[in-house]
């Protein structure tokens, strides 16, 4: 199928939004990937936030080839932080308004993946309407990935989330919060709402940085990771609980003590919290459905979504 044209075989048409800072090392193996892919987004635009590394060429240069792929430039910011991913997205998907398509698949500059990994996703969209959020597992530059008997699917990674548009627009996309989590508060969010958010384990990408280590060694990404925990409303109980197998891996215990460190630093700081008070508590009451049900091999009753529904007990990692 040529870019620019609705899929057939029944599937969502689909655009693509990629955030990117200083990613010419890395984006390069992105963009052969998209290109590769058996189903092409409509439009695929490339926010560059500031970039100074070669980015912004590297991308101008695969536009004059592919015209499906769009460059956006966004001013230098002095920091790096994930309130200006969500932003990059923000702008991206404004280049896109008076395009007739279906889902929105955001997608970060360091992600590869096999050919058909895009018309997998969509025809699993396509196969459920109450699914709002899907994706799939990675692995990172560790060669580590979520053991999903104890991690819950229903949590979708940002490195690539892909929204059907109702759903992105009825929980306003994501929000602003320099510290990170923007993929789980949107979860979170859809299902409040009633959509299903799901992990597809059939398929896997390739996350070429670890996670949370673009700017910080892997101990101080734990603690920040920590931090987001305690602003997206992760129930003390719970952390314990993670903090303690998060030891079982490497570095073995000290993985874990930052994880626990950075959520009581975040308390005791009183950190700013972007997740709403309503995400936070439904986030809390997910995690206590899910210990019930592994300790207990009962949940409590399941959280009701914004339209009466009852969603399934389960819950992020």
């Amino acid at each position: 199928m040529e870019a620019g044209q609705r899929p057939t075989h029944g599937l969502p048409a689909y655009v693509l939004v990629t955030p990117a800072r200083n990613e010419a090392s890395l984006l390069e193996f992105t963009i052969r990937a998209v290109v590769a892919q058996t189903v092409r987004p409509l439009r695929w635009v490339i926010v560059s936030d500031g970039s100074t590394d070669g980015t912004d060429t590297l991308v101008s240069l695969h536009a004059e080839v592919h015209d499906w792929i769009e460059l956006v430039r966004m001013p230098l910011r002095a920091e790096r932080h994930f309130g200006g991913k969500a932003l990059a997205i923000r702008a991206g998907l404004e280049r896109l308004k008076g395009l007739d398509y279906d889902v929105v698949a955001c997608l970060d500059a360091d992600i590869t993946f096999e050919p058909d990994y895009f018309e997998f996703l969509l025809g699993k969209l396509a196969s459920d309407s109450e699914l709002g959020i899907v994706g799939t597992p990675y692995r990172d530059a560790t060669s580590e990935i979520y053991d999903y008997r104890f991690v819950s699917v229903d949590n979708v990674s940002g490195a690539c989330q892909l929204f059907r548009r109702a759903c992105y627009e009825e929980i306003g996309g994501y929000v602003v919060a320099r510290g990170g989590a923007i993929d789980t508060i949107a979860c979170l969010s859809a299902r409040m709402k009633g959509w299903k958010t799901r992990t597809f384990t059939e398929r896997t990408s390739s996350h070429h940085r670890a996670i949370g280590t673009a700017q910080h060694g892997p101990i101080a990404s734990r603690f920040n990771l920590g931090k987001r925990d305690y602003a997206i409303g992760n129930h003390p109980l719970w952390e314990v609980l993670r903090g303690a197998y998060q030891m079982t891996r490497r570095p073995f215990v000290l993985r874990g003590l930052a994880l626990i460190a950075g959520y009581l630093w975040a308390a005791v700081t009183r950190a700013d919290r972007p997740a709403s008070p309503e995400v936070r508590a439904f986030r809390r009451k997910e995690q206590m459905n899910r210990l019930a049900a592994v300790f207990f091999g009962r949940g409590f009753s399941a959280p009701r979504s914004g339209h009466g529904r009852q969603i399934p007990a389960k819950l992020s990692h």
